[in-house]
């Protein structure tokens, strides 16, 4: 309950009260913006509103100050990217966590409870299948179609997709499949094929169409297969 009551602090904080203007001129004057103090004194406040225990006025004050610091370093970068907001967003979630922490007095059974969780088979299992589907498999099938994709590239003047898009689409349609695997839903990888394959033979006029087609066709099975094939291995070794 505190966690949650803390991290809709953070949401109203960041995503509904702030608006484009308080954004805007805090990415114009850093450090100088008025609206950069009052945003921090806002993170803390809604913390302080929202937990209603009001003897615990040392953690608004922890929040706000923090929620500053982190604010002021990402202004300060040179891009405003999506890798800076994640980051950003991780490092207030960091600072929600120990006050989380603080509260209930938990310092003392996190370490405990992480060993005990690289300890558990099932864990251990899920975390290392992830890790598969998101990296070296999707290296795999890069290698594995490398000849076709060099092939249609011959035929072609321009890219044939956004940069680096397909690799992303890979990954994101594997960690969905070994999800529906792990969470006894595979009829729902069915639909997900389904719908993958209507949109890539949407619009296909052009002479390599055929072997483009082929080509995504090819990386979409070998890539739904293994991990399929890894998802059931998983299921089998830690349910």
């Amino acid at each position: 309950m505190i966690f949650l009551q803390l991290l809709l602090a953070h949401i109203l904080t960041d995503f509904v009260f702030q608006t484009t203007k308080w954004v805007k001129q805090k990415q114009k004057k850093k450090s100088k913006s008025v609206f950069l103090y009052v945003h921090a004194f806002l993170a803390g406040l809604l913390s302080y509103l929202i937990m209603r225990d009001w003897e615990q006025f040392l953690v608004p004050v922890f929040i706000s100050v923090t929620h500053f610091l982190i604010d002021l370093w990402k202004l300060n970068q040179k891009r405003d990217n999506l890798t800076y907001f994640l980051l950003d967003q991780l490092f207030h979630i960091v600072i929600i966590t120990i006050a989380y922490l603080y509260l209930i007095s938990g310092f003392n059974t996190v370490v405990p409870n992480l060993i005990s969780l690289l300890e558990s088979n099932v864990f251990l299992a899920i975390l290392v299948a992830y890790l598969l589907v998101i990296f070296p498999v999707g290296f795999i099938i890069g290698k594995a179609t490398e000849k076709w994709n060099d092939e249609i590239l011959k035929n072609t003047k321009e890219s044939l997709s956004l940069k680096a898009a397909g690799r992303y689409i890979g990954i994101f349609e594997r960690i969905l499949v070994l999800t529906l695997i792990l969470t006894d839903n595979f009829s729902a990888i069915g639909f997900l094929i389904a719908a993958k394959s209507i949109l890539r033979f949407a619009d296909k006029n052009e002479a390599s169409a055929r072997k483009q087609t082929e080509y995504v066709l090819i990386g979409t099975l070998m890539s739904f297969s293994i991990t399929i094939i890894i998802g059931l291995l998983v299921r089998h070794i830690a349910f």
